[in-house]
């Protein structure tokens, strides 16, 4: 089995190169591997700065026999700038059913693989899962190799809460489908980290404001660790006016961090069917149901159930 040195070995300065130093490659020994199995290694890697690729896991990649990479060209570039000369194997959502069997089988023949995806930790919004899935159940031994990871990085920089958080990944593209999901959350007491796409932040963070209430608190993260990386937390409503007036620039990958629907007996939170009592009063129903909905972050369908409630009992 592969033995990934957690410190350079004596001598290895001779392998310098002006981003890092790279272990020495051990030659095999030669004994029967066949009935001893390889190990899978996941291996986090840079979300942006590759300065942020950890020595253990420059060392791993260069030491195993093969990198299974989501996109083995943007994986190449990272491999070549680190003086990498491993051998790849592409494997992504659209050739797991075909790949998996076949890197299964090189471990099986006490091969080591590295899985990577195009950028941060693998099987986060990313492939990987059926590998990893059919190594476990082939009793074939899975090392992380820990890292960067974006949601990780967005929830330490957000001023969450985060004793307690929940990865919801990228919604559904479609408006209607996406609106569902978020009415579904939106009495989530826990912290939410969401992905989304340039082309989709604006509608997303609109949504999210009709679901939530405009006035939740929330944090932005965009391009965490690039160049250009913009941190930026204000309300839901305040988030959405800084994407449509450019503040926030409409480039390149986001996080979307949401607080939770604070408890109810949380000083400063919003006692909804009080609320909704007095404005039932003076306003029409589904206009009381509109503005309670955002203020409260309850659901529109259980607000107008009590609405009605309160109107037969009139």
């Amino acid at each position: 089995m592969l033995t990934v040195p957690a410190y350079l070995p004596e001598g290895s300065e001779k392998h310098v190169t002006k981003a890092c130093i790279i272990p020495q490659r051990k030659p095999r020994e030669s004994t029967d591997m066949t009935s001893n199995p390889g190990t899978l290694y996941v291996v986090a890697t840079p979300i942006g700065n590759l300065e942020d690729l950890s020595p253990r896991a420059r060392a791993t990649l260069a030491a195993v026999d093969l990198v299974a990479a989501e996109d083995t060209r943007h994986t190449g570039r990272l491999l070549k700038h680190f003086g990498i000369e491993t051998r790849q194997l592409a494997l992504h959502d659209h050739n797991e059913q075909e790949a998996v069997p076949k890197v299964v089988g090189l471990l099986q023949e006490g091969r080591s693989v590295a899985l990577v995806s195009d950028a941060g930790t693998p099987l986060v919004s990313d492939p990987g899962y059926r590998l990893v899935d059919a190594a476990h159940a082939n009793d074939i031994p899975v090392v992380a190799i820990p890292g960067p990871s974006a949601t990780i990085a967005a929830v330490s920089a957000a001023g969450l809460p985060s004793d307690r958080f929940s990865f919801e990944g990228f919604l559904p593209s479609k408006t209607e489908a996406r609106r569902t999901v978020l009415n579904q959350l939106a009495t989530e007491p826990r912290t939410m980290v969401f992905y989304e796409s340039v082309h989709r932040v604006a509608a997303t963070l609109q949504d999210m404001a009709d679901a939530f209430g405009a006035d939740r608190l929330a944090f932005i993260g965009r391009e965490i660790s690039k160049a250009h990386e913009q941190n930026v937390r204000g309300t839901l409503a305040e988030l959405l006016a800084a994407v449509q007036h450019g503040d926030i620039v409409s480039k390149g990958e986001f996080v979307v961090v949401v607080a939770g629907q604070p408890p109810a007996d949380e000083e400063g939170a919003v006692d909804a069917s009080r609320l909704l009592t007095e404005l039932v009063a003076v306003l029409p129903g589904k206009q009381a149901v509109e503005i309670v909905s955002r203020i409260s972050g309850r659901k529109k369908n259980d607000l107008y159930k009590e609405m009605l409630a309160l109107k037969n009992a009139e």
